[in-house]
C-alpha cells in the first residue's frame, strides 16, 4: 500500500498558497485492507475512505471509463493493480494531475508542474471532452488564478467549445451547475469566469440571457463602457473587489438582463428594463435553484435597482414603498445587500470605479427612519389591526418627509 498527497494540496504548495483540503489517492490497496486499518467508507460510487483519526478523505487509485451522458456518465474500476499514472490521467488539468509521497518527492507525469510555472490551465488527455462539468471547473480555475497570470491553453478551450456544442452541458443536473457557478462567483476574480465560459461558447448554453448582453449599447453619458456586457463583468468584478457575499455578487451577475430583450431600434436607451428583465431573472434562478435568498435579492435588485440610482429625487411616498417591499423592518440585511448591489453598478463604469455614491448613505438612513417610528403610541390611541397598519404607514411617511427635508 503507497499513500500519496494528491491534486490541490500539491497545485497550491507549489504555487507557494495556504492549503487547505487535503486528498488522498491509495495505491495498492483493497476495500478490505482500508476496512481493517479502521478507515470509514463513504463513496457510494467508488471507493473513498475516511482516515480514522483526522477524517480527511483517502481514495483508491482506480481508472473511469465512459458509459453514458453528463457527470455521472460514468464506470469505475478501483484495483491493486491500477498506477498512480492511471489514476492522475483521468484527472482534468495537468496542474492537478501531481502527486507527492511522504517525502515530498512529486510525481508529476503529465508535466504539471511545468504548467504551473508556464500559467496555464491545460487538459490531462482527449477523456476531458468526456465530462461536461470540467468546463465550468476550468472556467472557475481561471477566475481563481487569473491575478496570477493564468490562462486557458488554446487547445484546451477548443475542447471546452467542442463540449459546449455537443449538448453535453445540458445534461448537467442544476445542483452541480449551481455548486460550480457559486463556487466560482466567490473566487477573486468571478467576472473571469463568465468570461471564460463566453469564449467558449458555454455561456450561450447555460445563461443565454447573460451571453445577450454583450453587444447591447447603452447611453455613453451614464455608461462609458457603451457595451452592456462589459458592464455586467465589471460590476461582477466590484462586487468580488469588495468582497461582497454570494446574494449580492448572484444579483450583480443578473440586474441588466433586461437590456438584452429591448428592440435594436430602441438603442441605447432601456426604457422599463427592470421590469422586462424579472422574468428572465426568474429563469435564471429557476435553472440552477439557486438558494432562496439569492432569488430573492436578484430579483429585487433587477426591479428596484434604478430606484437605488434616484434615491435622492425619490418621493417620500415612494422611498416608502421601496422600504416596504424590502421589508426593511423584518429583514434589515437584505436591504443593506440591495444598496451595496446598487453601489456596485454604479461602479462597475468604464473610470468610474471610484465614485462616490451618496445614495448609499441617505438610503441607510431612511430605513433607520422608518424603522425608527415607535408602535406604542399607536396602539395607546387604540388603533388595530388594518387601521393600526395605516397609522403607522402615515406615521413612517410624515418621518421620511421630514428626513428627505433635512438631507
Amino acid at each position: 500500500m503507497q499513500i500519496y498527497k494528491v491534486g490541490g494540496a500539491v497545485r497550491d504548495r507549489l504555487l507557494g498558497l495556504p492549503v487547505t483540503d487535503v486528498d488522498w489517492v491509495v495505491v495498492g490497496a483493497t476495500t478490505e485492507e482500508m476496512l481493517a486499518q479502521g478507515y470509514r467508507p463513504v463513496g457510494a460510487d467508488f471507493p473513498v475512505f475516511l482516515h480514522p483519526r483526522t477524517g480527511e478523505e483517502y481514495a483508491l487509485a482506480r481508472t473511469e471509463r465512459k458509459s453514458g451522458r453528463g457527470y455521472g456518465g460514468f464506470t469505475f474500476h478501483a484495483s491493486p493493480d491500477v498506477t498512480l499514472e492511471e489514476d492522475l490521467i483521468r484527472r482534468d488539468l495537468t496542474i492537478n494531475a501531481m502527486a507527492e509521497d511522504e517525502q515530498h518527492d512529486l510525481t508529476d507525469p503529465y508535466h504539471g508542474q511545468r504548467d504551473l510555472e508556464e500559467r496555464i490551465l491545460r487538459h490531462v488527455s482527449p477523456a476531458f471532452a468526456e465530462d461536461p462539468l470540467r468546463v465550468l471547473r476550468v472556467a472557475r480555475f481561471a477566475a481563481r488564478y487569473a491575478g496570477l497570470g493564468f490562462t486557458v491553453a488554446p487547445e484546451t478551450l477548443k475542447l471546452m467549445r467542442q463540449l459546449s456544442e455537443s449538448g453535453e452541458l445540458e445534461a448537467l443536473t442544476a445542483e452541480r451547475s449551481w455548486k460550480e457557478i457559486s463556487r466560482a462567483l466567490m473566487e477573486d476574480q468571478p467576472q473571469v469566469f463568465i468570461q471564460v465560459l463566453r469564449d467558449c461558447g458555454a455561456l450561450n448554453v447555460l445563461m443565454p440571457e447573460v451571453d445577450a448582453l454583450f453587444g447591447v449599447p447603452q447611453p455613453e453619458a451614464h455608461h462609458p463602457e457603451i457595451d452592456t456586457g462589459l458592464h455586467t463583468l465589471s460590476v461582477l468584478e466590484q462586487s468580488a473587489r469588495h468582497k461582497q457575499p454570494l446574494t449580492v455578487r448572484w444579483a450583480c451577475l443578473l440586474h441588466d438582463l433586461g437590456k438584452g430583450l429591448t428592440p435594436e431600434e430602441e438603442w441605447p436607451r432601456h426604457i422599463a428594463h427592470e421590469h422586462t428583465g424579472l422574468k428572465l431573472i426568474k429563469a435564471v434562478n429557476e435553472r440552477f435553484k439557486a438558494p432562496k435568498d439569492c432569488q430573492e435579492l436578484a430579483l429585487l435588485v433587477g426591479k428596484y435597482h434604478t430606484h437605488g440610482h434616484r434615491a435622492l429625487e425619490l418621493k417620500a411616498s415612494t422611498l416608502l414603498e421601496l422600504l416596504q417591499s424590502f421589508d426593511v423592518y423584518r429583514r434589515p440585511q437584505r436591504f443593506e445587500e440591495f444598496i451595496v448591489a446598487c453601489e456596485m453598478d454604479a461602479r462597475g463604469r468604464k473610470g468610474l470605479e471610484q465614485r462616490s455614491y451618496p445614495q448609499a448613505d441617505y438610503l441607510r438612513g431612511a430605513a433607520n427612519v422608518a424603522r425608527g417610528v415607535a408602535v406604542q403610541p399607536l396602539l395607546e390611541k387604540g388603533f388595530k389591526g388594518p387601521e393600526l397598519g395605516e397609522a403607522l404607514k402615515r406615521e413612517r411617511l410624515k418621518a421620511l418627509k421630514a428626513y428627505k427635508e433635512n438631507a
